[in-house]
């Protein structure tokens, strides 16, 4: 069984910026405690407060793909549909 592995970034518009933020700490939470997580960060990044960076660790592909559902249907998902996400995704052993 491979380790799946999503490491990227997200880009949020000035109007959506405040409101990612009060809910990012939900999101990180809600993730951490589903099935499969391993790893999941998310941070605003220094240089450009407009850019986070993520990085995700799951114990396989059912495990981030469960994630990935849970998200699309979640506060955070509404939220962020318009953010433009930059991903690599990778299966590790």
């Amino acid at each position: 069984m491979s380790r799946l592995i999503l490491k990227g970034f997200i880009l949020v518009t000035e109007s959506d910026l405040m409101a990612v933020k009060n809910e990012l700490n939900q999101h990180i939470r809600l993730t951490l405690e589903e099935p499969g997580c391993l790893v999941f960060a998310v941070n605003q990044n220094a240089d450009n407060p407009l850019r986070f960076d993520v990085y995700e660790e799951f114990i396989d592909r059912a495990s981030f793909d469960a994630h990935q559902q849970r998200v699309k249907s979640s506060h955070w998902g509404k939220l962020t549909n318009n953010v433009e996400r930059h991903y690599e995704i990778q299966e590790v052993n």
